[in-house]
């Protein structure tokens, strides 16, 4: 999901860079890249994919152009902020892989 998510935010992230050099249209693309590129890392996943997420709604409501694909990412980096790293990032290698242990109740 990560590298899905990566993976769409820079080729957005070209297209903006590509499309014009006005402040409102380059600031978001740079933004938007390092994000990305941490997410494809796996390095610092929950903050990276919050900044992509803000991002992606401020582009959203921002431009007069089609918007769903700015909330279909922004609804992917919520969740990836909300799942964090995974077992295979960075992130994971840094801090370790926290897991979630449920304990049956005993009456």
């Amino acid at each position: 999901m990560r590298i899905v998510a990566a993976g769409s935010l820079i080729q957005q992230a070209a297209v903006r860079l590509h499309a014009g050099h006005a402040l409102d249209v380059w600031l978001p693309a740079v933004l938007t890249g390092t994000a990305a590129i941490l997410l494809l890392a796996g390095l610092w996943t929950p903050v990276a994919s919050v900044a992509a997420t803000l991002i992606e709604v401020w582009c959203a409501f921002s431009g007069p152009e089609d918007t769903r694909i700015y909330i279909l990412l922004a609804a992917l980096c919520a969740a990836l902020a909300l799942l964090g790293p995974g077992a295979w990032s960075a992130d994971a290698r840094l801090f370790g892989w926290k897991r979630i242990d449920f304990r049956d109740r005993k009456s």
